[in-house]
């Protein structure tokens, strides 16, 4: 008798953080975990004013029927930056959906800094990602997509990637993205697309007033302002020149937003 193929373990997986500032010292008050999602321990190469944590997932992939959430809050007069430890990769799936959402709350001020997501040819993933900041909360993230792994070669032929992006104030809405990207499809090579390139990031900023002009000096970036958002679009063929612009501009916009100088995470050169 010949056995079924065994169908692959899918994970599900949750982290809930809080932050709070106690006696000038932003803490990590909230951290709850389910499944295979952690951060394990607070950070503050920049002081107490800062907290940086470190947002991990020890499978190191995702796969088809894999769900991951993250939710975050920043009280009041607490400061975090969340970062990754290195790329986040999507395997290839036979059908299921993968799938990630961000849901981050923000009273006092946030940042998130993952480093490149991979797309691998053939996954299906949705990658959600919901915003909400109170009156004078600040805010600055990016996202950068890497579609299919470009230093073997690998373009991505097929898949789908969908992308779902809500950014609020004060429960308004202040700006929404949705995209759809399949696998050899022809906005991978439209001149109104992709342009044939695999390298797509957006850089989302809001909570302070930025110099356009200093912004729009950096090379290699779009910036567009609208009304209490600043956005920077990437398209290009490396996620490490991605990453590198986005820090530069990251470095302009600290100052403006968060009142201090940027500091690269410690994580980004081991």
């Amino acid at each position: 008798m010949q056995l079924a193929e065994p169908v692959a373990q899918s994970w599900k997986a949750e982290l809930r953080l809080g932050f709070e500032r106690r006696a000038g010292r932003t803490v990590l008050a909230e951290r709850r975990h389910d499944g295979p999602l952690v951060v394990q321990k607070a950070l503050y190469p920049e002081g107490d004013a800062v907290c940086h944590a470190i947002v991990v997932h020890p499978p190191a992939g995702i796969a088809g029927g894999d769900e991951l959430e993250l939710r975050a809050h920043a009280a009041d007069g607490a400061h975090a930056l969340l970062t990754t430890p290195g790329a986040g990769k999507w395997y290839r799936s036979g059908g299921p959906w993968a799938q990630q959402k961000l849901r981050f709350e923000v009273a006092g001020a946030l940042e998130w800094l993952p480093q490149e997501t991979i797309v691998f040819d053939g996954a299906r993933a949705r990658l959600e990602t919901e915003v909400r900041l109170h009156a004078q909360a600040r805010y600055l993230g990016w996202e950068i997509l890497c579609l299919g792994r470009t230093g073997s070669g690998e373009t991505f032929g097929r898949g789908e990637v969908r992308l779902d992006t809500k950014l609020y104030r004060d429960g308004k809405l202040l700006w929404l993205e949705r995209g759809r990207i399949e696998g050899g499809g022809a906005l991978l090579d439209s001149p109104a697309g992709l342009q044939g390139l695999p390298v797509c990031g957006t850089l989302v900023a809001s909570g302070a007033a930025f110099d356009l002009a200093a912004c729009r000096a950096i090379e290699g970036l779009a910036v567009t302002q609208l009304p209490g958002v600043l956005l920077a679009r990437y398209l290009g063929d490396s996620s490490e020149q991605a990453k590198r612009l986005f820090a530069q501009l990251w470095r302009v916009l600290r100052p403006a937003l968060f009142g201090r100088e940027a500091q690269l995470p410690r994580i980004w050169s081991t």
